[in-house]
């Protein structure tokens, strides 16, 4: 294993949607972050996709830290048997204290906090705030669309191929694991001119 990634953030669903290869795709990967002997960081419910990544990673023996803010307490339903929960005052220190926290982080599939999560991890590290590794988890070819926009901003000049390319994708846990765990970030600026 790679000593860089001893946690990683999970963001996901707050429901466990209309597939249900969501939820199986959810426990498969958290069975492999804990038999890497990975920590789990995540934003603290016990409900939806959250609850089942949760679940999943202390049912396999795993440690489970979750981030939750204070107003959001009794909305999504606190985890009540973690390893620890942290609460905290807002939402922007929910996203700084789990990026601090985390060595990498994966998107499973979720609605518009999960994408504003994942899009700010990555967009720190084409500014080179961190560099650390950012994937999806493409169940069911839930991001299909949203591969193809990112694809469509390359060739129309708003995003750097290279920077297109830091964000790793695949439907497999394991082999999504495996290219976070080999993940370098590419010494490309971000104010450079644009390469399509």
């Amino acid at each position: 294993m790679n000593d860089k990634l001893r946690s990683i953030c999970i963001y996901c669903g707050s429901a466990t949607g209309a597939d249900t290869q969501y939820a199986a795709a959810a426990r498969e990967l958290s069975r492999e972050i804990v038999k890497r002997n990975m920590r789990l960081v995540y934003g603290g419910a016990s409900i939806g996709l959250m609850g089942v990544v949760a679940d999943t990673v202390l049912e396999a023996g795993g440690d489970a830290i979750g981030v939750l803010p204070k107003n959001l307490f009794r909305k999504e339903v606190p985890h009540e048997n973690l390893t620890r929960m942290i609460l905290v005052d807002s939402m922007h220190e929910r996203k700084a204290k789990m990026a601090e926290l985390a060595d990498g982080f994966i998107a499973l599939p979720g609605g518009l906090g999960t994408l504003e999560e994942l899009l700010e991890m990555l967009t720190w590290s084409q500014l080179k705030i961190h560099e650390k590794p950012c994937a999806m988890l493409n169940v069911s070819g839930y991001y299909d669309q949203l591969i193809e926009f990112l694809d469509h901003s390359v060739l129309q000049g708003f995003i750097r191929s290279a920077h297109r390319e830091m964000l790793i994708i695949d439907s497999q846990p394991a082999v999504l694991l495996d290219a976070c765990e080999s993940f370098s970030r590419p010494d490309v600026q971000k104010w450079a001119e644009l390469d399509n």
